[in-house]
C-alpha cells in the first residue's frame, strides 16, 4: 500500500527537496504549507500551520508518517514559538496514530554549552519524543545547498568581501553536509525498522573551520580572501556585521552567530552503516550549490524577460 507522508515546511529549503525525493520514490506526499495556492513543489499542497492545532488535525488525517522541518529562527522569541509548535505537532501526530515522525535537528555535544538555537533544537526533540509516536532524529550542522540560510551567508561573504575582519567564531570547527546527502539520509530513515526512535548524526567527509569554508568558496569562485580575526568583535557586533554585509535579517543573524561559536561535528557515524554511500566533499557540494543558484536565477531572469 502506498504510504501518505506529510512534509511540514514543504516550501522551505530542506522540505522542498525532501518532498520531491519522496514523490520520486512513489510516496503520496502531502505538502504542508501556509500558502497552498502559491505552492509549486512536489506533492499535494495542504494548508496548515504548526501554530494552529485545528489545521494540523486536518492535515494529518489519513497520513502514515510525517516530517518536522520547520523552525522560527527569524523570531526573537523563537524558543517559545518552536516549543509550542512541537507540542501541537506531536499532539496532532498522536491523534492521527502516525507510524513515525522524522525530525531534522542540530549537531552539538549537549554538555550544557549549546547556544539558544541549538538548545531549542534539542528541546523540540524532547517534546516530539514525549508523545507516543516514534521519532527518528537526524542532527546536522551547515547544509550546503542553494537557498539554505547558513550557506547563503557563506556564499555572500565570500562573494562580497575582498578581505575579512572576522570574529573568533570563524575558527570554530563544523562538519558541513551537502544538500543531496542530507536529503538522502532524511528520506532513507523513513522505512527501516531499526531507525524507529533512533538519533543519527549526519555530516560530510570533512571537518572544517568556518574560515576554511569561506576561503575555499572564494578559491572556487576564482579569488582569494585574506582574513584578520578580531577577538573583541562581540556576538552583538558580529551579528550586526553579518546583517551589514549579507541579506540575512538581524534576528536570524543574531541567533546564527550564537550557534557559530559552538563546535558541531559528528561523533557517531551509525547513519553510514544504515545508509551506506560515498558522501559528497565540501568543494563539490559548493559547486553543486552554485550551479543550482545559477540555474534558479536564470529561470527568474527568463520569466522577467517575458
Amino acid at each position: 500500500m502506498t504510504k501518505t507522508v506529510l512534509v511540514s515546511g514543504a516550501s522551505g529549503f530542506i522540505g522542498s527537496h525532501v518532498a520531491a525525493r519522496l514523490a520520486e520514490g512513489g510516496y503520496r506526499v502531502r505538502a504542508m504549507t501556509r500558502h497552498p495556492r502559491e505552492y509549486r513543489g512536489a506533492g499535494e499542497p495542504v494548508e496548515a500551520d504548526v501554530s494552529d492545532p485545528a489545521g494540523l488535525a486536518r492535515a494529518f488525517a489519513g497520513a502514515d508518517a510525517a516530517y518536522y522541518l520547520v523552525h522560527s529562527l527569524g523570531s526573537d522569541d523563537f524558543e517559545h514559538r518552536d516549543a509550542d509548535a512541537a507540542r501541537n505537532f506531536a499532539e496532532a501526530a498522536a491523534a492521527a496514530h502516525l507510524e513515525r515522525i522524522v525530525y531534522l535537528g542540530g549537531l552539538g555535544s549537549g554538555d550544557g554549552k549549546l547556544s539558544a538555537h541549538l538548545r531549542s533544537r534539542r528541546e523540540v526533540e524532547k517534546i516530539l519524543r514525549a508523545g507516543p509516536v516514534p521519532v527518528t532524529v537526524l542532527r546536522a550542522a551547515v547544509v550546503i545547498g542553494h537557498g539554505g540560510i547558513s550557506w547563503e551567508i557563506t556564499r555572500q561573504l565570500a562573494d562580497r568581501l575582498p578581505a575579512m575582519v572576522t570574529p573568533r567564531w570563524v575558527r570554530t570547527r563544523t562538519q558541513p553536509i551537502a544538500l543531496p546527502d542530507a536529503v538522502r539520509y532524511l528520506t532513507g530513515v523513513l522505512e527501516p525498522e531499526e531507525a524507529r526512535g533512533r538519533t543519527y548524526e549526519i555530516g560530510g567527509p570533512e571537518v572544517l573551520r568556518y574560515i576554511d569554508m569561506l576561503q575555499r568558496v572564494a578559491r572556487i569562485r576564482g579569488s582569494r580572501l585574506p582574513n584578520l580575526t578580531v577577538p573583541l568583535l562581540t556576538p552583538r557586533l558580529s551579528s550586526a556585521w553579518l546583517k551589514f554585509v549579507t541579506d540575512v535579517d538581524l534576528a536570524t543573524a543574531r541567533n546564527l552567530v550564537d550557534s557559530m561559536a559552538t563546535e558541531v561535528v559528528v561523533r557517531d557515524d551509525a547513519i553510514t552503516r544504515l545508509l551506506p554511500g560515498e558522501p559528497i566533499g565540501y568543494d563539490e557540494a559548493v559547486r553543486l550549490a552554485l550551479a543550482e543558484r545559477a540555474k534558479a536565477t536564470g529561470h527568474v531572469r527568463a520569466r522577467a524577460a517575458r
